[in-house]
């Protein structure tokens, strides 16, 4: 059976994701649907891309991944289908697969990409303001169904990108910035584990510096220090990130994305 997951910023209130949903099943009744999240912050395209790099590798092949985070409905931005890899992505062409294509780039992957310009796979009366339930649902089904990419729009070569920060090295570490801050308050950075290399044999001698406050030392789990302590470790995704053990580091250290985030090796 066919899997399709859905990551909009639409929430859960006002019944956008279950219309999609039904308009999938409509069109594809087998299909297995996963959400993976309806709660990005509005507009947060940087966001988006972020969760679904980390997420998407997890599925199974032939995968179809809808990403609605769409603040140029109704544009001249173009709707998308793409392959990367062996699995499929839908969703505006406004750079939710950036992260998507660097990874296939350093490691060959194949990538299309088709501009959805074949109006007899959306519903026949698209809103100017519904692109995910009109236009992205009815698209991510006809590919669960075994339409191929080719038969739905027009192909293309470059779609768009955004452009996101990239850590730096400095003479005592690395210098970053804060990139996502998740449920429980943890704030992660751009500094990943293979920028750190040989720096995580001596794990004592990390600083990590975030607004003015330091924490000492790398640790591996939250359990290694009491409760409340400030602590600095490797998140699940290999991204640096600084915690608060049972407690918040955003509320704590009155952080947000795009703060400072600097790494200094002692």
């Amino acid at each position: 059976m066919p899997v399709i997951s859905l990551m909009t910023d639409f929430g859960l209130k006002d019944g956008n994701v279950g219309v999609m949903k039904g308009v999938i099943w409509k069109i594809a009744p087998e299909a297995q649907i996963s959400d993976l999240s309806h709660l990005i912050a509005p507009q947060n395209i940087r966001e988006a891309a972020l969760i679904l790099a980390r997420s998407a590798p997890y599925f199974p092949d032939f995968s179809i991944h809808a990403v609605v985070v769409d603040p140029g409905v109704g544009t001249a931005r173009r709707p998308m289908a793409a392959q990367i890899g062996m699995q499929y992505y839908v969703g505006p062409d406004n750079g939710t697969i950036t992260l998507l294509l660097e990874q296939a780039e350093k490691t060959g992957q194949e990538t299309r990409f088709v501009h959805l310009d074949r109006p007899e796979y959306w519903l026949p009366n698209v809103s100017y303001v519904f692109h995910g339930r009109d236009i992205f649902a009815p698209i991510a089904a006809h590919i669960a169904k075994g339409i191929p990419l080719d038969a739905l729009g027009t192909p293309y070569h470059y779609p768009a990108r955004l452009e996101l920060p990239k850590p730096v090295k400095t003479e005592t570490g690395w210098k970053g910035e804060i990139i996502h801050i998740d449920h429980f308050g943890n704030v992660a950075s751009n500094i990943r584990v293979e920028n750190l290399g040989e720096m995580l044999k001596t794990p004592e001698r990390f600083i990590v510096r975030l607004v003015g406050t330091e924490t000492c030392g790398l640790v591996n789990t939250f359990g290694e220090r009491p409760v409340g302590e400030l602590i600095a470790l490797l998140g699940s995704t290999g991204n640096l990130i600084v915690s608060v053990v049972n407690g918040s580091a955003q509320a704590r250290l009155n952080v947000k994305v795009g703060d400072s985030f600097e790494v200094i090796f002692e």
